[in-house]
């Protein structure tokens, strides 16, 4: 089993920036071969991706975030993390965002990702609890 943290949500202005984390922990094998993926859902809007991250650090953005978002990631022997800096933001960018570990990730861009997640049952291993962003001034 993979237990995923988030943190470093909060209110900003907008223009503003945070950077949110996730860190996967869990057996080293439940981790191996895992990627993962940023998605935001906002009150009465369905889940979107956001940003995904493969095993060789290629990277796939939503339109709406591509040149202000940038994730990264950490991956030593033992850590599995994932990183989201957020710049520039927009109101609009007001939501929970969770992170979420799957192979499926390595494999697919954030476009189809989305659609994968929606998928009753069949959708990505692991998720977060999400963290709250908020812009607003």
């Amino acid at each position: 089993q993979v237990h995923l943290a988030e943190s470093g949500g909060g209110s900003v202005e907008p223009g503003g920036s945070l950077t949110l984390s996730c860190v996967a922990s869990g057996h080293t094998y439940a981790r191996a071969g895992l990627c993962m993926a940023w998605f935001r859902q906002a009150p009465g809007v369905e889940r979107e991706g956001v940003a995904a991250i493969d095993s060789e650090g290629k990277t796939s953005y939503a339109d709406s975030v591509k040149g202000r978002f940038i994730i990264s990631q950490d991956n030593g022997k033992n850590t599995l993390n994932v990183n989201l800096q957020m710049n520039s933001l927009k109101r609009e960018a007001t939501a929970i965002y969770y992170c979420a570990a799957d192979p499926k990730i390595c494999l697919y861009d954030i476009q189809p990702l989305t659609i994968i997640a929606a998928r009753p049952g069949k959708g990505l291993d692991y998720w977060g609890q999400g963290t709250q962003v908020t812009v607003s001034s």
